[in-house]
């Protein structure tokens, strides 16, 4: 296969990340019925009707276990993408069935490694999975936007390395061995998540200020800096928060594993996990998991040049979408209007929307699954990047979710963006399983004005659940819930380094506004495992009255807060509402509230 012409690296650029320190049930497998998506449209004059499936494009490169010159391919990416923090290459590995020895698959920036089984351990590396920080002097705190799934590793030496910032999923993977998620030099690093895996060994997190680890198994869990987080995992460590900060639950309420691509035979197909309640542990131990899958027919495989209205002329059609690596930019929305449409990304496939629209709506309808891709905020400003669900919405989804999964937002960073809101969720019963929404703080386009964005994450529908909510650096709230009976299990904050002033983040006759906001009029809430950090680098005198702010109401119920000023560059008063004690002068400790109420 054919491949892109070397990006020019850029410099990282320095901000806060180069100055903090770390304180210490039987299988079912079934197609579902086919769509009329291949033939011509009927009489004269119409446009063709698109066709199902086909070529996965050059930047999908797939691999068996007899391919010559596999490391020197991954050694070819790597050279290309270690330092290419903003930079406009793409790339999907995927590895047949099959075994696979003597090879290190390093991971650099918009890369994603895949096993092409059902299960992980259909497809095995006996060598590593490395995420290092070399490019960035030790510190791993920029090692975002990469990904590896459905693998089982036998590590070269005992150990892989997997030492990632936000916006880098480890899912359905199986580590014959520990699991390291330090660079070589143990600096600094800020992630991570964790889902459907099983370690055999040891998960040493060493420098990790925050991780959160939903349903898999773990032979065992070496330490904690700031917040970790475990829900439905075999092996986890015992509840102790913040002595130390694990913040274990025995089982996710509910939960559906992420959508991927496999081969049946020599055919592609892409399996949809059933939903689960009350989960534990991971979804493949016992043959075959429990779902459905499409064959790729069914779906339109989108090309980086694809306009909006040939995706949604597919959508109209009845196709899914599969997006292959690149950048999309969309001039009107793309309009998820039927249920059960898959839409799948590859490779860190961006949709970047022009002139102000929204990039994705999805209807308020059942079963929608998004994963896999970045929204890119584009120059004139979008009043919502991603829509889930129409203002208003109001449908009952409680049998057949919503989910949106390795769904990743950026604002600036790549170059000027702006938007008002960067997702909203109004459909109801949505699972958001593990996003990155952030307001970029360092790169290209940054500024308080220059890569405005007001709010990160607004949740208008009621019970949505988030599991792995990451949110930093929007100009107001980071996150605004107005919807009832809304669960997070871990949620990680950075307030916005580049407020200029206090006057600049006053909301009325409050001190800045808060991380993680639940409606005043909302009388049902609960969040485990809960995190807000702030670094005023511009003006380090800047205060912040809480990081949490609730209506006081006996439904609305958080356990294991914290606030954190690094490096006393800014300061919380409290924790949540007026409770809890005030960050500690240029000491980064967390102050801590157990429970609230």
């Amino acid at each position: 296969m054919t491949s892109d012409s070397p990006s020019s690296p850029r410099p990282p650029a320095v901000g806060r990340r180069t100055v903090l320190g770390a304180a210490a049930a039987a299988p079912v497998l079934a197609a579902l019925p086919s769509a009329a998506a291949a033939a011509p449209a009927a009489g004269h004059g119409g446009p063709r009707r698109l066709q199902g499936g086909g070529d996965l494009g050059p930047n999908v490169i797939v691999f068996d276990p007899s391919t010559p010159g596999i490391q020197a391919r991954l050694d070819e990416v790597f050279a290309r993408q270690e330092e290419d923090q903003f930079g406009p290459g793409r790339y999907q590995f995927f590895f047949k069935p099959g075994a696979y020895h003597g090879l290190n698959a390093q991971l650099g920036f918009y890369t994603s490694v895949s096993g092409l089984g059902l299960s992980p351990d259909d497809t095995t590396i006996h060598g590593d999975l490395t995420v290092d920080a070399g490019w960035f002097d030790g510190n791993a705190t920029q090692n975002f936007w990469r990904s590896a799934e459905n693998l089982a590793l036998v590590p070269a030496n005992g150990t892989n390395r997997w030492a990632v910032a936000q916006a880098a999923p480890f899912r359905r993977m199986h580590v014959r061995g520990d699991l390291n998620l330090a660079s070589s030099t143990y600096g600094w690093a800020s992630g991570g998540y964790i889902a459907d895996s099983r370690i055999d060994g040891t998960v040493g997190p060493y420098s990790q200020q925050q991780w959160y680890t939903r349903e898999s198994s773990v032979g065992g869990w070496t330490n904690a800096v700031w917040n970790m987080v475990f829900s439905g995992v075999e092996g986890a460590p015992a509840q102790s928060f913040p002595d130390p900060p694990y913040t274990t639950l025995d089982t996710t309420p509910i939960s559906r594993e992420k959508p991927f691509l496999y081969l049946d035979g020599e055919k592609y197909r892409v399996f949809l996990p059933a939903l689960r309640r009350n989960a534990r542990g991971v979804t493949w131990g016992s043959g075959t998991p429990r779902g459905t899958s499409l064959p790729l027919e069914r779906f339109y495989v989108a090309q980086p040049g694809d306009s909006s209205a040939t995706l949604n002329r597919a959508l109209e059609q009845g196709l899914h979408l599969l997006l292959t690596p690149g950048i999309y930019h969309v001039d009107q929305p793309v309009r998820v209007n039927r249920p059960n449409t898959v839409v799948l990304g590859l490779g860190y496939a961006t949709l970047v929307p022009d002139n102000g629209v929204t990039a994705l709506k999805v209807a308020d309808v059942d079963g929608v699954r998004l994963a896999g891709f970045l929204i890119d905020a584009g120059t004139v400003n979008s009043p919502v990047l991603l829509e889930v669900g129409p203002r208003g919405a109001c449908q009952n989804h409680a049998a057949n979710p919503i989910t949106v999964q390795d769904v990743f937002i950026r604002i600036g960073g790549a170059g000027p963006g702006r938007a008002t809101t960067s997702m909203v969720v109004n459909a109801r019963h949505t699972i958001i399983d593990h996003t990155w929404v952030w307001r970029a703080d360092h790169g290209e386009g940054v500024g308080w004005e220059t890569n405005r964005c007001d709010f990160g994450v607004v949740v208008n529908g009621h019970d949505v659940l988030a599991t792995g909510l990451f949110v930093e650096h929007f100009n107001k709230y980071d996150v605004q819930w107005n919807g009832e009976r809304g669960r997070t299990i871990f949620f990680q904050n950075e307030k916005a380094y580049d407020a200029p002033n206090q006057a600049a983040i006053q909301n009325g006759s409050l001190k800045g506004y808060a991380a993680y906001k639940v409606g005043d009029h909302v009388t049902t809430h609960e969040g485990w495992g809960m995190g807000s950090y702030c670094y005023y680098n511009v003006d380090p005198t800047i205060v912040q009255h809480h990081g949490f702010a609730a209506p006081e109401r006996p439904g609305v119920r958080f356990h294991h807060l914290m606030v954190i000023s690094l490096s006393g560059h800014g300061q919380y008063e409290c924790v949540i509402n007026d409770t809890g004690a005030p960050t500690s002068g240029t000491n980064t400790v967390p102050s801590v509230v157990v429970s609230y109420p």
